[in-house]
């Protein structure tokens, strides 16, 4: 068994290139309006390989050999850069903001509450 960790890391690198792009993420820049908006992701990854062979401690002779290699990649989009005219500025995704991440925090806030109000004492 010829052994390629060269050949299979291009080979893994090159699958990375192809699918690691923003287009394949979440799509291409597109306007909205005067807007122009441009999708931004973050990505990272990890690679590990690695092989051996055993041999005969007696006769010096081949015995075995084998080899692995693996690649994760995570890929996640993380925002918006937004342009109009001259002005550019950074859209997060997935936070919530303003009065929608009030609406968010209601069921929590209900929820102590009613919690509180339980261990309060019967009055009569």
């Amino acid at each position: 068994m010829d052994l390629h960790f060269e050949e299979l890391l291009g080979q893994i690198t090159d699958f990375i290139k192809t699918e690691a792009k923003t287009e394949t993420v979440v799509g291409e820049q597109f306007e909205l309006g005067k807007f122009k908006c441009v999708p931004v992701i973050k990505v990272g990854m990890g690679f590990g390989s690695g092989g051996g062979e055993g041999v005969e401690a007696k006769t010096n002779a081949r015995k075995g050999q084998g080899a692995g290699a693996g690649a994760g990649v995570g890929i996640e989009p993380i925002g918006f850069l937004v342009t109009k005219e001259d002005q550019i500025s950074f859209i997060e995704a997935g936070k919530i903001h303003g009065l929608s991440a009030a609406f968010e925090k209601v069921p929590d806030l209900i929820e102590r509450i009613v919690d509180k109000r339980s261990k309060e004492p019967v009055t009569s």
